[in-house]
C-alpha cells in the first residue's frame, strides 16, 4: 500500500523509527533536529519516532547492538536499516528509509 506524503514523497506503509542518542551532545541534538525536519517535510503522519538516550537506557542500546551514537534504526517496514551520524544528508537518509521523491 503506497501512501502519498506531501507533494513529492512516497513511502510504503508507516515508518517505525528509533533514534539512539548520547544525552544532549552536539551531534545528538543535530540528529534530532535533522530527523524532525525530515519527518515534518516528507512523512507528515506516516511515521512513529522514539528517541532513546543511551545514557539513561543502556540496556536498550545493548539489545539492539548500538555501538555508535547517534544511530537511527528503521524497524518497519522491512528491511530493517541502521543509519549512523547526524542525518544531515537528507537524500541519503530518504533513500535508506525507502522514501522515494519525485
Amino acid at each position: 500500500m503506497k501512501k502519498k506524503v506531501k507533494d513529492k514523497s512516497t513511502i510504503e506503509g508507516k515508518l517505525v523509527l528509533k533514534l539512539y542518542v548520547s544525552g544532549m551532545s552536539y551531534k545528538s541534538m543535530q540528529a534530532i533536529e535533522n530527523l524532525k525536519l525530515l519527518c515534518d517535510e516528507h512523512l507528515k503522519d506516516s511515521f512513529e519516532l522514539e528517541i532513546i538516550d543511551i545514557f539513561k537506557n543502556p540496556k536498550l542500546a545493548s539489545e539492539q547492538h548500538i555501538v555508535f551514537s547517534p544511530s537511527l534504526l528503521k524497524k518497519s517496514p522491512l528491511p530493517k536499516k541502521t543509519l549512523v551520524g547526524t542525518l544531515s544528508d537528507t537524500q541519503k537518509v530518504l533513500k535508506t528509509l525507502g522514501i522515494t521523491t519525485e
